[in-house]
């Protein structure tokens, strides 16, 4: 554990992302296979099974500590994360307990208890706290919360492996990809420089465009550059390899059974071929439903009839990155495009189909048919350079988002809670209303576009101007009225307003408007699909 708790100081307490790269390959260096391996599935995301929720962690600390139960929430509050305060309510040990290995902590102390009786997940979150230095009962802790942010990607991770391994970055994010188990097995496997059987199970990484933040003009002759439209899908990958279907999100995650017409449909492909696309909701007509009704078909692993009805589906293909189990990713796109586009032809079907291209005879035009992407039920437009490989990750230059500019309302703040991470002493999550009648009703939660300075200040407001706690949640006096931004707005029975408004962020903190100016409900109604 040791090893681990110095290893999360370090990143913790560096800016720099070269020192952090280095102290990732030391650790991956040194560290044994079982840690190692360990050490990976966490700083890529992965948490554990819930040991003890927050009320149970409270209750034991009061009892172990022996302070009152309020100067613990005091403590919690100001200090903002639970496993940092838990750490410092306690002493350290008088005596140096054995040495344990972080994958002993996990696999022989937390797992075997994790969903079991309280007094048996009591005893083993007692012993932590009683038997570990500061520094490793914070990690500890960490590990009970499920709270190991540390400012550390997963492609810096996979950065560093590559660069211990002398492997591709590719190959190590492919492999990485999807659920896996950290064993000693798995991490020997990932780093192995042989072909490995489960690679041709596993979907190729996602290549991600950037936001344009430049006049396209900038951009050379439009003639250089495939343009599509923006979807407001799901991206995925939808494999055909030796009559094996899988359909793979970008999240990573398999959506086996959720979409039986596109599986269908997939296996009736002349070739095997991996496919990069757009999972969408579509009925007949030449625009895309909400995404909103798609959402609806991701949460049925078994969708029957009525949904299968309801909301169709349809994948939007726009890139071919395996044919015949040839690796096409470094070919030029417009050769992709073409055997794509010759695939495609061979293939007679309604739910898999080639995106359409935009064609535009300079940019003046692009920029028309780009105002026109709303009224589409798309979100602007997508440049991708007709010579660029298929990449990893958001590598920027090749592929850019143009999007149409957001749709904005003035809101009014309502709700506040502390942020994550290093924001977890701070109150930087934030939800905004509208005026109903007299009444204001929530219509967004929002955590981006403040500077650092309006966070501070805003903080130091909500904590003055609290009129009610739910949990950590304050409600605040209805004062501050904030210019939102969203891409669209959809219909929804989930919420209490009626409405979903997607990908909500700040604009600007309207000083100039008082609270009983912002808007109303109604104006967000009017622009709903």
């Amino acid at each position: 554990m040791k090893r681990f708790a110095d290893l999360y100081r370090e990143l913790d307490q560096s800016t720099a992302t070269s020192d952090k790269r280095a102290a990732l390959i030391a650790y991956f260096r040194d560290a044994p296979p079982a840690d190692a391996a360990w050490a990976l599935w966490l700083l890529s995301g992965g948490k554990l099974s819930r040991i003890a929720n927050t009320r149970e962690l409270h209750e034991w600390i009061v009892a172990e500590s022996g302070l009152p139960s309020w100067l613990v929430e005091e403590s919690h509050g100001h200090v903002g994360d639970l496993a940092e305060t838990l750490a410092l309510l306690l002493d350290d040990p008088d005596e140096a307990a054995p040495e344990r290995t972080l994958s002993q902590w996990i696999e022989l102390h937390l797992l075997p208890v994790a969903n079991q009786a309280p007094e048996l997940r009591h005893a083993a979150v007692v012993e932590g706290w009683r038997t570990l230095p500061t520094d490793q009962r914070l990690l500890f802790n960490k590990l009970l919360t499920g709270a190991l942010r540390v400012g550390v990607s997963q492609r810096l991770v996979q950065q560093a492996l590559a660069e211990l391994s002398g492997l591709d970055i590719a190959l190590i994010a492919q492999r990485m990809l999807g659920a896996w188990t950290p064993t000693p097995q798995f991490l020997e496997d990932l780093l192995s420089a042989g072909v490995l059987e489960s690679d041709r199970r596993q979907p190729y990484p996602f290549f991600l465009a950037s936001p344009l933040e430049v006049e396209p003009d900038a951009l050379g002759p439009v003639d250089d550059w495939l343009l599509e439209w923006k979807w407001d899908g799901i991206r995925l990958q939808l494999i055909r390899r030796e009559r094996e279907i899988a359909l793979w999100s970008r999240g990573e995650e398999r959506l086996d059974g959720r979409f039986p017409e596109i599986e269908a449909a997939a296996t009736r492909l002349p070739d095997d071929a991996v496919i990069d696309g757009e999972l969408l909701g579509w009925r007949e007509g030449d625009r895309p439903l909400p995404f909103t009704a798609l959402q609806t078909r991701i949460q049925r692993r078994k969708p029957g009839a009525k949904t299968l009805s309801d909301t169709p589906a349809r994948v939007l293909a726009y890139d071919l990155l395996e044919l015949h189990g040839e690796d096409l990713r470094e070919r030029p796109l417009h050769e992709r495009r073409a055997l794509l586009d010759e695939l495609l032809s061979r293939f007679d079907s309604r739910v898999i189909v080639a995106s359409p291209r935009v064609e535009a005879r300079d940019w003046s035009e692009a920029a028309i048919l780009r105002e026109s992407a709303r009224e589409r039920g798309v979100e602007g437009l997508m440049l991708k350079r007709l010579d660029s490989p298929y990449r990893t990750g958001r590598r920027r230059g090749d592929w850019w988002k143009w999007k149409i500019d957001p749709l904005t309302i003035d809101a009014v703040l309502l709700y506040a809670q502390p942020g994550s991470g290093r924001r977890s002493t701070l109150f930087t999550d934030y939800t905004f209303g509208l005026w109903d009648g007299d009444a204001l009703v929530p219509v967004a939660k929002a955590y981006s576009g403040l500077s650092d300075e309006e966070i501070l200040t805003l903080d130091r407001w909500i904590r003055a101007n609290t009129i009610e706690r739910f949990g950590p949640v304050r409600a605040v006096t209805p004062q501050h009225v904030f210019e939102l931004g969203f891409e669209a707005v959809n219909v929804s029975t989930r919420h209490k307003s009626g409405i979903a408004v997607r990908f909500p962020r700040i604009l600007r903190w309207r000083h100039d408007k008082p609270a009983p100016e912002a808007d109303r409900l109604d104006t967000l109604r009017a622009l709903a699909r």
